[in-house]
């Protein structure tokens, strides 16, 4: 079964349970994968899903920090909520330590020297870690590598 497929799954199930905050987090991430199909005219595939709900979970946390500032709980107790039910679509995430050493192994492979291989060197690190580790974590590990 594709992530797609579990996602509309998961879209009936809140329906029939009556779970209306999961079942509009769902529908939002579902639109979100629609909107990407037509503006681009393509058909997401899982790693294009993940893409996805990676971006729209970085909004949230990004949100989260916004509002906690700002004082508004609520909208803090909203987003968390969300953000939860964006978490179960995404696989298993690398440990730092992991992602360094696949970093440290591309850096070898390319044979980057300095800074001024980063451009190089994330390309194809988003390339072979885009599902399965944060970007920030894979972009502060690729600057530890260069520095060496």
């Amino acid at each position: 079964m594709s992530l797609k497929d579990r996602i509309t799954e998961d879209m009936k199930a809140a329906m029939r349970a009556k779970e209306s905050d999961r079942l509009l987090t769902i529908r939002m991430l579902l639109a979100a994968v629609k909107q990407k199909e037509v503006d681009e005219r393509i058909t997401v595939d899982d790693a294009g899903l993940v893409a996805i709900v990676d971006k729209l979970i970085k909004q949230r946390k990004d949100s989260i920090r916004q509002f906690g500032a700002a004082g508004r709980d609520d909208l803090v107790a909203k987003e968390t909520a969300e953000l939860a039910v964006l978490q179960a679509y995404l696989p298993e995430r690398l440990s730092a330590e992991a992602v360094a050493e696949k970093v440290a192994a591309i850096v070898a492979e390319l044979g980057a020297s300095g800074p001024g291989d980063m451009g190089k060197v994330m390309a194809a690190a988003k390339a072979a870690l885009g599902g399965v580790a944060e970007m920030s974590t894979v972009s502060a590990a690729v600057k530890a590598a260069l520095a060496k």
